[in-house]
C-alpha cells in the first residue's frame, strides 16, 4: 500500500468500521431511554428517531485518529481541540436530550472557540494579501475569529433537517480539506478529516436507506461537525499556503458556501420581518425542495451538488489565474445565486405562477427515483443485525 493509502485510506476504513460497529447499539440505547427527536410542526420526520448519531461518528473519528497516531510518523493533534470537540458533544447532546436554552448553547459554542484561540492556537490572523489586508491586529482577529466559528457551526447545525444531508454535506466538506491539507503537507489534519469522512459514511447510509437503526445525528453530531468545518478554515486560512488556491480565503467560502449564505439568508429574512433570527421557520433551501416534492434524498444530493457546483466555479477561477479579489467576489456572487437566488425564484414562481409550479411538482413527482431494489437490498443488509 502506497504512503497516500496508509494516511488516507486506512483511516477512513477504521472509522467506518467503528461507527458501523457502535451504531446499532447506539439506536438501541436511545430507544431505551427515548432519547428521540419527536415530530412537531416545524420537523419533517413523522415518527420518533433516535439522535445519538453524533456519539457514533465522535467515537468513530477518535478511535481512527488514536490508532493512525501509531503508524504515521510526525502524527500529532492537540489534545486542546480534543477537549474542544468533546465539550461541543456534549452540548449538543444535552440539548437534544434537556433541551438547553439558546443562551447556554450559544455560550458553549463561544466557549469552545476561546479554547480553539487561546490553547489550540488556530485563528485568522493574516489575510495574506486579500483586499492588500495581511496581518490582522489581535482583537480584530480574535472577534473575526469567534463571529466566523460562530457562525458556521450554526449554519451547518442549521442545514440538518432532511435525511443525509448534514452527514452527506459533512462527508463532501472533510473530503475536500483532506485533499486541501494533504496538498499542503499537512498530514496530522489530512487524517483527521479523512476519518471525519469514514465516520460519516455508515452514519449517512443507515440515516438515507436504513429502517430498523435509522437515526439522526442530533444536535450533538452537527454541534461537533460545525465546529470540525471551523477548524478546519481556520486552519486552511491561518497556513496562507496556496497551494490549491490563489486565496485560501475564498477556497475554504466556497466549501461552506450553501449553510453559509443559505443561514445568512433566512437570519436576514427573520430580522426583516421584525422575528429573532434564531425563530423556527420552513424557509430554508431544504425546505424548498421537499416543498417541490423532492424526497429527503434528493433534496440532500441537490444541495451536496449544488455546493460542488460552486467549488467547481471557484476552481476555474483559479485556473484562469484570477486575482484573489475576483475569486472571492465570484465565490460570494455564486453563493448568493445558488442559495437566495434560487430560493426566491422558485417561490415567485410559487406566488406568481402557479400553473408552472404545479408543472414541476408532477415533473419531479413522476421521474423521481423511486425506492430501488438495489436500496432494498442495502436496507435489509443494514437492518440485518
Amino acid at each position: 500500500m502506497t504512503g497516500l493509502g496508509y494516511i488516507l485510506l486506512l483511516p477512513i476504513v477504521v472509522a467506518v468500521i467503528a461507527v458501523a460497529v457502535i451504531h446499532p447499539q447506539l439506536v438501541k440505547i436511545a430507544l431505551l431511554k427515548n432519547i428521540v427527536d419527536n415530530p412537531n410542526a416545524r420537523k419533517l420526520n413523522k415518527e420518533p428517531i433516535p439522535v445519538l448519531g453524533g456519539v457514533g461518528v465522535f467515537f468513530g473519528v477518535m478511535l481512527s485518529l488514536s490508532i493512525a497516531g501509531y503508524y504515521i510518523p510526525n502524527m500529532s493533534f492537540p489534545f486542546e481541540l480534543i477537549i474542544a470537540m468533546l465539550i461541543m458533544l456534549y452540548t449538543g447532546v444535552g440539548d437534544d436530550i434537556l433541551n438547553l436554552s439558546p443562551r447556554l448553547r450559544f455560550g458553549m459554542q463561544i466557549f469552545t472557540v476561546c479554547l480553539m484561540m487561546f490553547l489550540g492556537g488556530i485563528y485568522i490572523d493574516d489575510f495574506h494579501g486579500l483586499w492588500g489586508m495581511s496581518r490582522l491586529p489581535h482583537a480584530v482577529a480574535f472577534l473575526l475569529t469567534l463571529v466566523s466559528c460562530v457562525g458556521i457551526i450554526n449554519a451547518i447545525n442549521l442545514i440538518d433537517g432532511v435525511d443525509g444531508l448534514c452527514s452527506g454535506y459533512g462527508m463532501f466538506a472533510s473530503m475536500m480539506f483532506a485533499i486541501c491539507f494533504l496538498r499542503m503537507g499537512d498530514v496530522s489534519y489530512a487524517v483527521f478529516a479523512a476519518t471525519v469522512f469514514g465516520a460519516l459514511m455508515p452514519f449517512m447510509f443507515h440515516n438515507v436507506f436504513g429502517r430498523r437503526y435509522k437515526m439522526f445525528l442530533g444536535d450533538g453530531g452537527s454541534l461537533v461537525l460545525g465546529f470540525i468545518c471551523a477548524l478546519f478554515v481556520m486552519r486552511v486560512i491561518q497556513s496562507g499556503y496556496d497551494v490549491v488556491t490563489g486565496s485560501t480565503i475564498s477556497f475554504t467560502l466556497a466549501v461552506l458556501a450553501v449553510p453559509v449564505f443559505d443561514t445568512l439568508r433566512v437570519m436576514t429574512a427573520r430580522m426583516v420581518q421584525r422575528r429573532s433570527p434564531f425563530s423556527p421557520d420552513k424557509t430554508h433551501l431544504h425546505h424548498m425542495f421537499i416543498a417541490l416534492g423532492c424526497s429527503h434524498v434528493l433534496t440532500a444530493v441537490n444541495i451536496v451538488v449544488l455546493n460542488a457546483l460552486i467549488v467547481i466555479g471557484w476552481h476555474m477561477c483559479n485556473v484562469l489565474g484570477v486575482s484573489p479579489e475576483t475569486q472571492m467576489l465570484a465565490t460570494i456572487l455564486l453563493g448568493i445565486l445558488a442559495t437566495s437566488g434560487l430560493y426566491y425564484l422558485v417561490e415567485w414562481i410559487r406566488r406568481e405562477r402557479p400553473t408552472l409550479y404545479e408543472r414541476i411538482q408532477k415533473f419531479i413527482h413522476k421521474h423521481i427515483a423511486h425506492r430501488s431494489t438495489a436500496a432494498i437490498v442495502v436496507q435489509r443488509m443494514l437492518d440485518a443485525n
